[in-house]
């Protein structure tokens, strides 16, 4: 469920009232009773509530709206808001087509987030603490229609009565005839951070919780059992079907509907709803600098799905920072969205998933199906771990591909996660590569004031090409060198590095494009990127040279970029790792660093 999260403010420029998005509310009750904007998405509460299985698994990446979403079903569910309803939503989709059990459950809404993961000790605490903390909060909410629940309440209070409590619960809500909606958020979150710590100890600790006595199996076993009593309707969410499998006969009633096309928009942004959001709080499309669906779209969880959506999160930061400074932001990526790289980093740990990534960077996608479930003893499989990155929001369906998927990098902001695990990676497994800060500033800024290239070039062959180890020369190749400038261009915000942009027809090895907040800057960069063995002969040497420099000539007049100010194409052809050229509009200049 998206939500535009905005408070009533008059415009200066206009008299025309506006909204604005004050990021970070999730509570949708608040949200319209305060006069938020929404945008309606309720039409999936009539969609869920026809699925034949009441009992719904549905994930999706961080920062998705999943708790927003969740927020809507408890205000459209609870009997305690029935006298609410025309207020809450008489001028949504579902307030005009109201469903038969709309106002008919007692909510019992759970969320396993930010639980201390440190020890199986502290995490055993704070789980039974939060199954405690629910229950008590439902027996409140419900203790005049719930028979004895304040004796229930007062047995609770003070002591640890771990998930045992929860029967009881369901107990006495049979007794009284009410039926429960359980809601669970952020299901899988201690499973992720464990998962993520990449260690024997970790999966150890995993395993204890969720095995055949563990206390995580134990509590989803009694919301099982409960299903076929009070717990009518189920819906749990989070990012990563690890544990659902690793679950298996705990809880393996839940109908999965993360790759349904019918729920494909179910959460994150249309064009045509980013569209409104932008008429509703009035963001002046002449601040918005930099292609939006380039940054921020992308993500289409099934190939049959009707629209590609927004990540949310994404598009509430940028519109945000538009409307409080009145000009585009200085970080056109959110900030927040780099605490993902250091998980990114855990989770490729061995060799075979190292290899994923960086075969992913440097095609910017990569084929395989998409596993509905899997447990934790498979992510370190090369399938399994290729699902589990397109979970996380990390990759996301392209197009069918023989038989299997075609999955690339959903947009530029997620694809910076990669760059930045690339620069870690390549620092610290080769060593003698080394990064001069300074050096590599003015060799990035020549290309973009002075048009100058072979400073660069320079730059990247002394530092990098030249150092290369031996097991790193095997895979040296075209790829490998474009991985390796991608990765240095990266530690500039001079230039926003493009990594295969579509040209049409074709795509460009490397496209530099100015970064928004720099318009001064007079030159952007194609690079075309050719190689050959020092062993290669004359006649294949030549014959790459021209295929480059066709491609080049191809993509420069392009017209999605022919058009650019300042654009400049050259090819950098190697030969070996110490020889380049570097043809830039019929001049080429010859390099070889051993002469040097």
């Amino acid at each position: 469920m998206q939500i535009f999260l905005l408070t009533e403010t008059y415009m200066a420029t206009t008299t025309r009232l506006f909204k604005r998005l004050p990021c970070g509310k999730s509570n949708f009750r608040d949200i319209i009773l305060s006069g938020y904007a929404y945008i309606d998405k309720t039409r999936f509460i009539e969609e869920l509530e026809k699925e034949d299985n009441p009992n719904h698994f549905f994930i999706r990446p961080r920062k998705f709206g999943k708790s927003t979403f969740f927020t809507t079903l408890r205000s459209y569910y609870d009997l305690n808001a029935k006298d609410e309803f025309e207020q809450i939503f008489g001028n949504l989709y579902i307030g005009k087509h109201p469903t038969p059990e709309r106002n008919s459950y007692a909510i019992m809404e759970f969320d396993f987030s930010g639980l201390n993961t440190s020890s199986e000790e502290a995490f055993a605490r704070d789980f039974s603490q939060a199954v405690q903390e629910t229950v008590c909060a439902f027996l409140r909410a419900y203790k005049h229609i719930i028979p004895e629940a304040e004796d229930l309440l007062q047995q609770i209070f003070g002591k640890d009565p771990k998930v045992d409590v929860l029967t009881t619960a369901f107990s006495l809500a049979f007794d009284g005839g009410i039926k429960i909606y359980v809601i669970i958020d952020e299901y899988d979150h201690f499973a992720n951070d464990l998962i993520a710590m990449g260690t024997l100890a970790g999966k150890d600790f995993y395993k204890t919780m969720v095995a055949a006595n563990g206390m995580v199996r134990d509590f989803y076993e009694r919301i099982k059992t409960a299903t076929k009593k009070s717990a009518y309707r189920t819906f749990i969410t989070g990012i990563s079907p690890v544990m659902l499998d690793d679950l298996t006969s705990g809880y393996n009633i839940a109908k999965i509907l993360t790759l349904n096309p019918k729920y494909n928009e179910m959460l994150g942004f249309t064009q045509a709803e980013v569209d409104t959001l932008m008429r509703e709080t009035g963001v002046d499309p002449a601040l918005i600098n930099v292609d939006m669906e380039t940054y921020y779209n992308g993500y289409l969880f099934h190939q049959d799905g009707e629209n590609r959506v927004y990540n949310p999160s994404m598009i509430l930061y940028f519109f945000s920072q538009i409307l409080d400074m009145g000009k585009p932001p200085e970080n056109i990526i959110d900030p927040n969205l780099h605490t993902d790289y250091g998980r990114l980093q855990r989770l490729a740990k061995n060799d075979k998933n190292r290899e994923t990534m960086l075969q992913i960077i440097r095609d910017g996608s990569i084929v395989s199906e998409i596993l509905e479930k899997f447990p934790i003893d498979m992510i370190d499989d090369d399938s399994y771990f290729i699902s589990l990155l397109f979970y996380m929001g990390m990759l996301t369906v392209d197009e069918p591909y023989q038989f299997q998927l075609k999955l690339r990098i959903p947009n530029y902001s997620i694809k910076v996660q990669y760059w930045e695990y690339l620069a870690k990676y390549v620092l610290t497994t080769s060593p003698d590569i080394t990064v001069k800060s300074r050096p590599l500033q003015d060799a990035i800024y020549a290309l973009a004031m002075k048009g100058d290239v072979q400073q660069f070039v320079a730059y990247i062959s002394e530092n990098a090409f030249s150092k290369l180890s031996d097991y790193d020369l095997q895979r040296f190749d075209e790829k490998y060198i474009q991985v390796l400038m991608l990765a240095y261009l990266f530690m500039s915000n001079i230039y926003i590095p493009m990594s295969e942009y579509e040209a049409v027809p074709g795509r460009t090895d490397i496209f530099l494009q100015r970064n928004p907040l720099y318009p001064e800057i007079r030159c952007e960069w194609v690079f075309e990127i050719k190689y050959c063995k020092t062993s290669a002969r004359d006649s294949e040497i030549a014959e790459k040279r021209a295929e480059g420099l066709g491609q080049l000539k191809q993509y420069l007049q392009s017209y999605r970029i022919k058009d650019r100010p300042g654009l400049k194409g050259v090819l950098l052809f190697f030969t070996g790792k110490n020889k380049f050229e570097i043809t830039e509009t019929g001049n080429t200049v010859a390099v070889d660093d051993k002469k040097k």
